[in-house]
């Protein structure tokens, strides 16, 4: 059952009413809600997670659809954790809209939540991202129109949408690095006696594509696949343990092409590797047709439990893998059960239970950049600050919010966005305007895009101690015309760069620049700090308006702007004659 009107109390209310007293609805949002049926439900009375991944995938689809105005279908589908299973009786409720669309592919959120009709309850069941790519047409390729958010709640998923389209981009290449250098260092894997052997847990299994499992333009559904695998995973599951596990989590993955009608998919599951409490599944989806040689559709990951009476995770058995690729499998579920780790803990936390400084290492390198951008276009949609203090167009605001203080300082220059973000991304070159930069040095390139700096500061009263401070700078050109410069910071911790006695060790949850073309010579720059305990005291008589010292560092920054606007134009020409 689809609907279009039924709301609900876990996700802000999508209903709004407008100034013109005129309700508001995102126009791409579609609801499903499904009674949890017998017919629907393992032998534990619980939802098969199969079931709910084709619901999940249909109310997507048609969300799709209604933006995009033609047929559209699965291209990825993000990390999704499941936080509690669904009984037989309670209802399962389904809300989906495109965050944000680009060429000819889309980001639509989903989200699921579970009522108890009885007492009224609702709890959220997990919330995915998934990629739809529109059809082609008749006409040549399909040019998506733009989503124009109208809610703070539409304007922040908009913005965050660019950022995790990044990810996605460069995830397969990454993992696969990660993979390579962690399964080297990870040496020979351990025996164990009274190890099950991986060969017990193999399943295949082959289904015929029918047209209830197909689309309007007859490809198969991407939640039908989906739900095929999970089957073969569950059984590949409960071969290891002889119980029924529960399915936690499945790592992002890709369709890498289309099936149809006539197809016959052949699912192939095994156990990779098992720990105390969890074991990781890999899944295969291969089609042919005739004596065709099979196409690969899609892989996956699956992570399984299995709970005791009292719902808590019991011990399971050792695997022994298989020789040559069997040891990999093992060696790198091992690899990306860490990886798995990183992301739930810098990704998935709130970001006030995010401690100030994550480790830095490139098993998590993606994450944390992800985090530290996030981050930071979170503060910049906020929109209830207050002004705090103004001079020559340069103004002061607070937010104090989750017991924790946030100003950002604002102003025009006459400097174009390009060459503005040039020269604020390279940290090295702030102790020329910023008299809070007495030093600072590149400890780390991890890549074009992310830098991990050390920035020594002067104490603020006579005779203490300076700050020092690990930075990680995450820069973001726009992903297009409406989208700012980001310069993203937050603290890191390295090994290699412990606390020292010359200097207190700062740190910084969350700062950096939002830079924002007003016209082709006009700029608007906005730096954000989200004020820890280390950050307060240099901007405290500021605050409380007894000071405007603020008014002097960017008024500097705004001369240093000026008289370097033409050096990256400069360093163009030099790039050209090289």
């Amino acid at each position: 059952m689809t609907s279009e009107n039924k709301d609900s109390d876990t996700m802000p209310d999508p209903l709004l009413i407008q100034e013109s007293g005129e309700v508001y609805r995102n126009p791409t949002e579609v609801q499903m809600s499904q009674i949890v049926l017998p017919c629907h439900a393992n032998h534990c009375g619980e939802l098969s997670v199969g079931q709910l991944l084709k619901w999940m995938d249909s109310t997507a689809c048609l969300s799709a659809e209604r933006h995009a105005g033609c047929s559209c279908i699965t291209a990825s589908v993000d990390d999704i954790h499941f936080e509690h299973t669904i009984g037989v009786g309670k209802v399962v409720n389904i809300i989906a809209k495109v965050n944000r669309a680009f060429t000819s592919s889309m980001e639509v959120g989903i989200l699921v939540t579970c009522e108890d009709l009885y007492t009224d309850r609702q709890w959220k069941v997990c919330h995915a991202f998934a990629t739809f790519v529109a059809r082609r047409t008749e006409a040549g390729k399909v040019q998506l129109k733009q989503v124009i958010p109208r809610t703070q709640m539409e304007q922040m998923e908009y913005s965050l949408a660019a950022e995790r389209r990044r990810m996605r981009l460069i995830h397969a290449e990454i993992i696969t690095d990660l993979l390579s250098s962690s399964t080297a260092q990870l040496g020979e894997c351990q025996e164990y006696q009274d190890a099950v052997p991986a060969e017990r847990t193999r399943v295949e299994s082959v289904e015929l594509v029918l047209p209830p499992h197909a689309n309007h333009q007859v490809s198969t559904f991407g939640g039908q696949i989906m739900a095929w695998m999970e089957n073969v995973a569950t059984i590949a599951a409960s071969r290891l343990c002889n119980a029924h596990p529960t399915l936690r989590s499945i790592d992002m993955f890709h369709f890498r092409g289309p099936s149809h009608i006539g197809d016959r998919l052949v699912l192939k599951a095994i156990v990779n590797n098992a720990f105390k409490h969890s074991m990781e599944v890999g899944v295969c989806a291969e089609a042919y047709q005739g004596g065709e040689p099979l196409r690969h559709i899609n892989s996956a990951f699956m992570t399984f439990e299995v709970l005791d009476s009292d719902r808590k995770p019991c011990t399971l058995p050792r695997i022994r893998p298989e020789p040559v690729d069997g040891k990999r499998r093992f060696q790198e579920a091992i690899a990306r059960k860490k990886i798995r780790l990183d992301r739930k803990y810098i990704i998935s936390c709130k970001q006030t239970e995010v401690p100030l400084s994550v480790p830095w290492d490139p098993s998590n390198q993606m994450y944390l950049s992800y985090n530290n951008v996030s981050a930071l276009k979170l503060m910049d949609n906020r929109n209830n600050w207050v002004l705090a203090s103004e001079k020559n167009k340069v103004r002061l605001y607070t937010l104090e919010e989750n017991h924790m203080l946030c100003f950002k300082v604002e102003m025009n220059v006459r400097v174009s966005a390009e060459q503005t973000f040039h020269l604020l991304s390279d940290l090295r070159r702030r102790k020329e305007w910023d008299r809070h930069y007495e030093e600072c040095e590149v400890i780390n390139q991890a890549d074009e895009d992310d830098t991990i700096y050390r920035v020594a500061t002067p104490s603020v009263t006579k005779g203490g101690k300076g700050k020092d401070f690990i930075l990680l700078a995450s820069r973001r050109k726009p992903c297009d015309s409406g989208d700012p410069y980001l310069i993203a910071l937050r603290s890191v911790t390295l090994p290699t760069h412990p606390p020292t006695e010359e200097y207190t060790r700062g740190e910084v949850l969350c700062a950096g620049f939002t830079i924002w073309e007003e016209s082709s010579s006009v700029t608007k720059i906005t730096y954000y700090n989200q004020a820890t305990p280390g950050v307060l005291p240099y901007i405290s008589t500021d605050i409380a308006g007894l000071s405007s010292s603020f008014y002097s560092a960017f008024s500097a920054c705004s001369q240093f702007l000026l008289a370097n606007k033409d050096s990256l134009a400069a360093l163009k020409v030099e790039k050209k004659g090289v």
